[in-house]
């Protein structure tokens, strides 16, 4: 509420200035507060949306006491706009709290079979046809820029470039080791198996937010391999930079062109990097956000898909549902909702502090 009043205020103040000829004659003063109050009017509209719905509210609450058909109306209205309010306030509190700087960035998602043998390489493709969906769902286009696979319908590795509209605010949370347990087909007796995933989701960095140096970078070349190792082409198109100051090494072979693929690799790496830098920051940072939802270290168990249950369970917000299959056809919004309204919440606690 402190937030909400102090935002109506400098709302008001910027109208009142914006109104005063000296600040016309500035332009440069002008174009801030015209920037500001354009940032500013839609939270003051909604807030104001806000206190007619609390009022409409009130007004049914009095109704509920009148006669009997009067009344039912008013509940029956009442429980619809109660429901409104607590989104409308979900909304809200989202846009006035302080914002994470990437969440408007597209991302790069990075999905690697980790241990379990070809079960976790299963799992992995798993998890690539899930977030793959669920784009689709969302309407934003994909392209995957790295894909190894195991040649039995397994991934070792996927790298999939997600772009669209506020994508890292909606899957920034998804970061961690996924863990599955389920009977493998070539298990005679039946025994459940546990073997695990792990996805890394980076937001795209621009060249103006990571610059790399050319002579930071080793580029070697060789012939591509196609699934299954399979010939993809006779010349040698396939590249491997490695940027020598971090040791970080990104391959790329799924392009003909030995152009493009040195592109995907220096945007898979400059995503990389950008992240490495982002992660040192946000150790820096107050822990209060990341006691909720998590660190998003690659190293940290997030979830867990029970298959003999059809049960997936995320352990940083005791989510469970039960409804395995459907998620992993793209239907994740149940458990990425009650993330992001935790990291609300945990921005809300950090904001007070």
């Amino acid at each position: 509420m402190d937030r909400i009043r102090k935002i109506q205020v400098r709302y008001a103040e910027v109208e009142r200035l914006l109104a005063q000829p000296q600040i016309a004659a500035d332009p440069s003063r002008m174009a801030d507060l015209g920037r500001e109050f354009s940032r500013l009017e839609p939270l003051v509209n909604r807030i104001r949306q806000l206190d007619l719905l609390r009022k409409e509210i009130a007004d049914l609450k009095i109704m509920l006491s009148t006669d009997r058909e009067i009344s039912e109306l008013a509940r029956s209205e009442l429980a619809l706009k109660e429901s409104d309010l607590a989104d409308m306030e979900k909304f809200l509190l989202a846009d006035i709290l302080p914002r994470d700087p990437n969440d408007a960035k597209n991302v790069i998602l990075e999905i690697r079979a980790g241990t379990g043998g070809e079960e976790a390489a299963l799992f992995a493709a798993d998890l690539f046809r899930m977030y793959t969906r669920y784009a689709e769902r969302r309407g934003w286009r994909t392209e995957v820029l790295s894909l190894s696979s195991t040649g039995i319908g397994g991934m070792k590795e996927a790298v999939i470039a997600i772009t669209g509209e506020g994508i890292y605010s909606v899957l920034k949370h998804e970061s961690g080791v996924h863990r599955v347990q389920r009977v493998p087909v070539t298990e005679a007796s039946g025994r459940i198996h546990t073997s695990a995933a792990s996805v890394a989701v980076l937001p795209e960095a621009e060249e103006v937010d990571v610059k790399i140096r050319e002579e930071d970078l080793r580029i070697d070349v060789f012939r591509s391999s196609g699934h299954g190792g399979q010939s993809v082409n006779t010349t040698d198109s396939a590249v491997r930079v490695t940027h020598l100051p971090t040791g970080l090494v990104v391959s790329c072979q799924d392009e003909k062109s030995q152009h493009k693929n040195r592109a995907r690799a220096l945007k898979v790496l400059r995503a990389r990097l950008y992240d490495l830098e982002r992660q040192r920051t946000e150790s820096e940072r107050a822990a209060s956000r990341r006691q909720m939802v998590g660190t998003g270290d690659r190293s940290e168990r997030i979830r867990t898909y029970n298959f003999p249950q059809n049960r997936v369970t995320d352990h940083r917000v005791n989510v469970t549902l039960h409804a395995l299959t459907e998620i992993l056809d793209g239907n994740v919004e149940g458990l990425i909702r009650p993330l992001m309204e935790a990291d609300v919440a945990a921005r809300l606690r950090a904001d007070q502090d």
